[in-house]
């Protein structure tokens, strides 16, 4: 099978009359065919896809304050990471967290701070403009905890002005409201390494030959309280808010008197908890701030340079960098995608014809199995169930997550697919008795052990994923990204939360994805035994988050119409039908929100005003996501889906791929966006793909 359907998978085009339907026969088929080639002519050795993914300026910003902090501000790296932030800079002396948005005063207080202490003159113009936007905005006064964070740590302001980390919070039991599993996953990799940070205090003053008192308004002692972004100051004699500042006083009384008999061993704890997440991982958690946290934190324990542990972070870092040689600048990734680009690729690869029996898509699908999790991660606090999905980046097994589990799941089962095999699910009481049944109605005999082989190892992963999904499956019935009840709302009110992603509750499009990933199982609302008790929770929880408009919020992309996207075809994969109400809703919505160009677009800073919900600059990947939800709501004959599909028709580019400038990846609601520079190429390609292989699908079953 896997060798002999090649060419059939290659002639399998939209037929003539299919591909009239969107103006041009050849423009279709062609379109498809050069996003297909040029994808393919992106395709690692190693058999992976990993694009650029692009944040804000405070990657250079904080890399920055760490090299003056470490004494290496002079380097030739410094300069090139401090000349790709001064290129980032706008025209109104301001940074923000993405291009078209206001200014973020964080931002620009780290972007100025690292500036000057490489070097760059407070007179210059460029500064001066920059000083003058930050004082307008509020000065460092209104900066983050985070930034607060750096500017203790290189002497600017006392650290009694950030809130209290304190390391003992490692020995509360995990059956207790407040201990750090209840935190999410990446305010736990941050939280470890601050705590030690702030225990310790490893400060370098450089107050005396670098100020920055220019930025302040006010005394640091009188700035304002920190919160999350949104939240308002809680009224009441008791509230959470009120909670949680008084323990951090005390906790900042008790560290002057000097009151902690348990601090030694939390440190060593803290300590040994980092150590024991570095192997099999890219770094701790895998993402930029714990990696360059964990470098102050081990120094602060008295690690030498040459130590282990400290030059595998700078390792870490390193990998991260993106030279452009030409323009002398250096960039900071906040980590790498290559599971979650690979995923999408072979899914949007599959949808255009091509299958696992082509030795690409092949030796793909052998990478992404080679990146199976098959440990224990953190996870297993309040699961217990074999280990299972995937994670993100290159490595990161502590930290599998639900979102590229599906998509996987989803990779895998369309691959297959494409090459005339299949996989059913058949859900039993429970996994013992639950099977995975192989069809085919394509065999090779030369390729049969090869065959065998892949379908074996995609089994087996296929049902640890889903049986660790489910046990993942919140109370709510919808899912988080990396841990099961993450949902303690109480912790949003701590000092440390204004970063706006301290739990990881329950998310419509994520719990669409999953369900999705069920759907293509054959696991439906009908389904008997445990999985269709899931599926049904899920569908519940989606439909009670539907908002009266007909959208859905989108947590993991931006915005409303990422999350109407992922739910509406979530919840036809498991059944719901096209004339259900809330499919019906969220089409229109989307509908609505379709733009006279044909495209969709919307603005990240649709997460602080609703009211910009499906509005903003048409992008490729908004509307591929638009289209892929309207075809899945029965409207793939509608003109406005054929408008959407001229559109990416009509603006991509010869080579097969389009521009897209806007942010549409979101990394924590209004404090921090993403730029995945794939998004751009294989959504279209897949909303294009998927149309054509409905509408051929539609003609097949009229004859």
């Amino acid at each position: 099978m896997m060798d002999g359907s090649s060419s059939l998978a290659r002639d399998r085009r939209p037929d003539g009359d299919a591909a009239q339907l969107a103006g041009n026969a050849p423009t279709l088929s062609t379109a498809m065919e050069r996003t297909s080639n040029w994808l393919l002519s992106q395709q690692a050795s190693e058999g992976y896809w990993c694009a650029e993914l692009e944040g804000d300026s405070i990657l250079q910003s904080e890399f920055l304050l760490l090299l003056a902090w470490a004494g290496r501000e002079d380097s030739d790296i410094a300069r090139r990471v401090s000349k790709k932030l001064l290129q980032q800079q706008r025209e109104d002396g301001t940074w923000a967290q993405y291009p078209e948005a206001k200014i973020d005063i964080s931002s620009s207080v780290k972007a100025y701070f690292a500036l000057k202490l490489t070097g760059h003159q407070a007179s210059a113009d460029y500064m001066v403009k920059a000083r003058d936007a930050i004082l307008e905005a509020g000065g460092a006064d209104a900066v983050n905890s985070f930034t607060r964070l750096y500017l203790a740590l290189l002497g600017q302001i006392p650290m009694e002005i950030c809130p209290a980390i304190p390391p003992e919070m490692i020995l509360l039991p995990s059956w207790l409201p407040l201990n750090i599993y209840r935190m999410s996953s990446w305010s736990r990799t941050i939280f470890i390494p601050l705590a030690i940070c702030w225990a310790l205090r490893p400060v370098v003053d450089r107050s005396e030959e670098c100020s920055i008192k220019e930025l302040f308004i006010k005394p640091p002692h009188q700035w304002p309280e920190l919160r999350c972004p949104g939240q308002e100051k809680a009224k009441g004699l008791f509230t959470w808010d009120r909670f949680f500042r008084t323990a951090d006083s005390c906790l900042k009384q008790i560290e002057k008197l000097r009151l902690r008999p348990l601090r030694s061993r939390a440190l060593k704890l803290c300590e040994k908890w980092i150590l024991d997440r570095m192997p099999k991982s890219d770094g701790l958690g895998a993402i930029f701030p714990p990696i360059l946290w964990s470098i102050v934190a081990f120094k602060a324990l008295g690690y030498d340079d040459d130590h282990q542990a400290v030059q595998y972070c700078w390792a870490e870092i390193d990998k991260l960098m993106l030279h452009d040689d030409e323009a002398e600048t250096t960039r900071i990734q906040p980590c790498k995608s290559p599971v979650w680009d690979t995923t999408i690729t072979l899914r949007a690869l599959a949808t255009a014809r091509h299958g696992a029996d082509e030795p690409r898509m092949r030796k793909a699908i052998d990478w992404m199995l080679s990146k199976e999790v098959r440990s224990q991660g953190d996870w297993t606090n309040n699961v217990r169930c074999e280990p299972g999905g995937w994670y993100f980046e290159f490595n990161n097994e502590f930290y599998p997550d639900l979102d590229d589990t599906a998509m996987a799941l989803m990779a895998l089962q369309e691959q297959l697919a494409e090459c005339g095999v299949s996989l059913e699910v058949h859900p039993g009481q429970s996994w013992e008795n639950t099977t995975i049944v192989t069809t085919s109605n394509k065999v090779s005999a030369d390729n049969a052990v090869s065959q065998a082989m892949l379908l074996d190892k995609v089994s087996g992963a296929t049902k640890r994923a889903l049986a660790w999904s489910a046990e993942m499956q919140n109370h709510d019935g919808g899912w988080g990204a990396f841990d099961k009840n993450n949902d303690a709302e109480f912790l949003c009110k701590v000092p440390f939360a204004d970063h706006n992603a301290m739990i990881d509750p329950s998310w419509p499009d994520l719990s669409a994805r999953v369900i999705e990933a069920y759907g293509l199982l054959g696991v439906t609302q009908s389904s008997h035994g445990k999985l269709g008790d899931v599926v049904r929770k899920a569908i519940t929880y989606i439909r009670d988050n539907q908002h009266e408009d007909g959208s859905w919020f989108g947590r993991w992309g931006v915005n409303y119409v990422y999350g109407t996207w992922q739910c509406l075809v979530g919840l036809t994969a498991v059944g719901i039908p096209t004339d259900d109400e809330a499919v019906q809703r969220g089409a229109q919505w989307l509908l609505d929100t379709q733009q006279q160009s044909g495209a969709w677009g919307e603005t990240c800073d649709s997460y602080e005003n609703p009211n910009l919900k499906g509005i903003g600059t048409p992008t490729p990947s908004q509307t591929a996501w638009a289209l892929l939800g309207l075809i899945a709501a029965g409207h793939e004959d509608s003109d406005a889906v054929r408008k959407g599909i001229n559109y990416l028709l009509s603006t991509q580019k010869e080579d097969g791929t389009w521009d897209e400038e806007p942010y549409t990846g979101t990394g924590f609601p209004q404090v921090f966006y993403l730029r995945y520079h794939y998004y751009r190429i294989y959504f279209p390609l897949l909303a294009l793909a998927t149309w054509a292989k409905k509408l051929s699908e539609t003609k097949e079953g009229s004859r």
